[in-house]
């Protein structure tokens, strides 16, 4: 498994983190101090908006779990990766495409979703 792989996993834990300490100190660990998560529904800079983003996430589909769509892609610092939401072993409600810019240190600087499967 590759470093991005493991990292990328790591990411979407903290989507699934539902203890708020345990998620920030997740967040802490694995973004940059001026870590951004843009998507086409919410712009998140630095570290508390992203666990605010995750935790309003959180709320909007309480019993729902993020989910790796496939491998991994990665090159230099940029990883790409495809995820879905939904329930745990159902069919997934929301599928996304993700690209990330890693540090060489082995952190998030930046997310940049798309969304390809919303709810109506």
């Amino acid at each position: 498994m590759s470093d991005a792989q493991k990292l990328v996993e790591r990411y979407l834990d903290t989507w699934n983190e539902k203890d708020p300490a345990a998620r920030r100190a997740a967040i802490d660990g694995l973004w940059t101090e001026g870590g951004a998560y843009v998507d086409p529904l919410a712009v998140a800079e630095g570290r508390d908006a992203i666990d605010a983003t995750i935790g309003a996430v959180q709320q909007q589909f309480p019993d729902f779990v993020f989910r790796l769509g496939g491998d991994v892609d990665a090159h230099h610092n940029i990883a790409r990766f495809t995820w879905e939401l939904g329930p745990a072993g159902a069919e997934a409600v929301v599928v996304g495409f993700d690209v990330a810019v890693l540090t060489e240190d082995g952190r998030i600087e930046q997310v940049h979703g798309f969304l390809d499967k919303v709810p109506a």
